[in-house]
């Protein structure tokens, strides 16, 4: 008997230590190996976490001197459930949500009571104060009301396709919107809070942590309401005259690069852009769209030739029509100008064999296209006017493409068609920053949209920016503005527009390219150009206007033309520009 309660209390004892080490070993796991992620539950259950929204920047333009709204932020409100805790009501909460803002309702309720841990789960966004206000007055445990803001717009649709849009997850797309989301949006803050067991936070505690929201930049862009309203309503009324969907103007000062108006049909309603069916609506086409604009190239052509010291606009050339390159016969499309006849007529008629002997000028010959002037020519391209690469402007934008004299599909035939701009591609932004480069005395000047900021109610106006280079010599852009005053002259109902100024340009018809290969029921129509108060005084702003349709032939001076006639003479008025006595 003695023997068995003596085995018995041995067992007894090694049951007992192995509890109490089981224990023990339990505690060092909880409070050691797995003390943070305790504390971390533990916190869970009595701290409150929410977010600080920031408050998204504000978008103005300017109106003359004075900076107006284009885009501002309405306050709205998200949704928000915990739903452990509405778990035992979601029936409730379901139907209560769906009668007081079903139309802002963006998760999946379902999707929601998936998970045991999930804590945090949207409902709905841009909840407007009334419904937000019914739901909160229901009393559902476990709801709870996240302050934000909904991007509203003052005037409506214009430079939609400018400004781009932010999306249901606060994002910037497109436009300013998306490529400035960072300065605009701002960082979102902290506040953590103790809580009670009914989900009431408690202001005491060494746990409460707030970290503070900063607010996004509120943006001033350089566009100016009254210019870019005029750009598209006249943009609109022609394509409507034309019967095509498609338009493009851009208005730049040429004395610092500032973009004034930037305009595209067809437009969409920022507001309202889950209704836009196409996402092409969607880009800035001026910045974006790179495509071949034909002679309005000629500019840069014979400008390089003239820079150079090869020819003045009095330099005779033999033009029969046609002049051969590489085995393939480079045609006029405006014919019989034929003989021994100046460079400025050839601008004027707009003859290809022109700039073609543009090219070989600029290599030394007069019959031959040579190396040095392939090099001459992709350096005044690229390098001075700066095109088939990127500006640098604030929003998105395509670089283009111009081929280098060292690539093997740079044959002499390219070069002579990259001076009536075929055989390259670029935006109606390069035209207008090189534009502004021949015309303004010859310096570059970057592109820009965006003016200054606005703080504590308060303009402050970015400092303009010096030219980026020297493209060419101030003689050669003086002489160039001659060359296209002359060009723009040609056309006799100009000087109805231009009010006895000094206003010029140069047309573009190209054709289009569809799946790598040009089509012959399409072109393009571009026309660029400026306006001076006299010979002797710098242009106060440059135009580029494009227009096209899919399957249909658009003409630079019947179409483009027009366009930049009316804004042009808008212009004149608009500046105050006149001839002093």
């Amino acid at each position: 008997m003695k023997e068995f309660l003596k085995l018995r209390s041995n067992i007894l004892r090694v049951i007992l230590v192995a509890a109490m080490t089981l224990i023990v070993a339990k505690l060092f796991s909880i409070q050691v190996i797995h003390h943070d992620e305790y504390v971390a539950q533990a916190e869970t259950q009595h701290t409150m976490q929410n977010t600080i929204v920031a408050k998204r920047g504000e978008i103005y333009v300017m109106d003359g001197e004075e900076p107006v709204p284009i885009v501002m932020n309405s306050k709205v409100w998200s949704v928000i459930i915990d739903p452990q805790i509405t778990r035992g009501e979601k029936d409730e909460v379901e139907k209560i949500l769906r009668e007081k803002a079903g139309e802002y309702i963006t998760g999946d309720l379902e999707e929601a009571y998936k998970s045991n841990f999930l804590r945090y789960f949207v409902v709905a966004r841009n909840v407007p104060y009334k419904q937000a206000q019914a739901i909160k007055e229901a009393g559902l445990s476990g709801v709870y009301f996240q302050g934000s803001t909904k991007r509203v717009y003052p005037e409506g649709t214009m430079a939609s396709g400018l400004l781009g849009f932010v999306n249901a997850d606060g994002v910037g797309q497109y436009g300013v919107e998306g490529a400035l989301n960072s300065e605009l949006a701002g960082v979102n803050g902290v506040l953590k809070t103790v809580k009670d067991v009914n989900n009431i936070p408690l202001t005491i505690g060494d746990d409460n942590v707030k970290v503070p929201a900063q607010d996004g930049k509120n943006i001033v862009l350089s566009i100016d309401r009254n210019i870019q309203n005029k750009a598209e309503q006249i943009l609109a009324e022609k394509t409507k005259e034309y019967k095509v969907n498609h338009g493009t103007v851009i208005v730049m000062d040429p004395k610092n690069g500032e973009i004034w108006a930037i305009a595209s049909t067809p437009n969409y309603d920022a507001e309202n852009y889950g209704k836009v069916e196409d996402a092409e609506v969607f880009q800035t086409n001026a910045t974006m769209d790179a495509y071949e604009p034909a002679s309005v190239c000629k500019t840069f052509a014979m400008a390089a030739a003239i820079d150079m010291g090869k020819m003045t606009p009095e330099t005779k050339y033999n033009n029969t029509d046609q002049t051969i390159v590489d085995g393939w016969p480079i045609n006029n499309l405006s014919k019989g100008h034929t003989g021994n006849i100046t460079m400025q007529m050839a601008l004027n008629w707009s003859l290809n064999t022109g700039s073609t002997q543009a090219l070989r000028l600029l290599g030394d010959s007069e019959t031959e296209i040579t190396t040095v002037g392939k090099e001459r020519l992709f350096d005044y391209y690229y390098n001075k006017f700066w095109l088939g690469q990127y500006t640098g402007i604030e929003i998105a934008e395509s670089s283009g493409l111009i081929i280098p004299p060292e690539n093997e599909n740079a044959t002499d035939a390219r070069y002579a068609n990259m001076t009536f701009g075929q055989g390259m591609n670029i935006t109606a932004l390069h035209l207008a920053a090189a534009y502004g480069a021949v015309v303004n005395g010859g310096e570059y000047y970057k592109p820009t949209v965006v003016r200054g900021e606005m703080v504590d109610g308060e303009f402050k106006a970015n400092e303009y920016a010096e030219a980026d280079h020297r493209a060419i010599s101030e003689e050669t852009s003086k002489t160039m503005r001659g060359m296209l005053v002359t060009a723009r002259n040609l056309f006799k109902n100009s000087k109805k527009y231009d009010s006895g100024l000094y206003v010029g340009g140069k047309t573009g018809t190209a054709q289009a390219i569809r799946n790598g290969e040009y089509v012959m029921d399409e072109t393009i129509a571009t026309y660029a150009g400026f306006g001076a108060v006299s010979e002797d005084t710098m242009p106060e702003y440059v135009i580029v206007t494009k227009v096209w349709e899919e399957g249909k032939g658009m003409d630079g001076g019947t179409h483009a033309k027009p366009i930049f006639d009316e804004l042009s003479q808008y212009l004149i008025s608009y500046l105050k520009m006149t001839k002093s006595d």
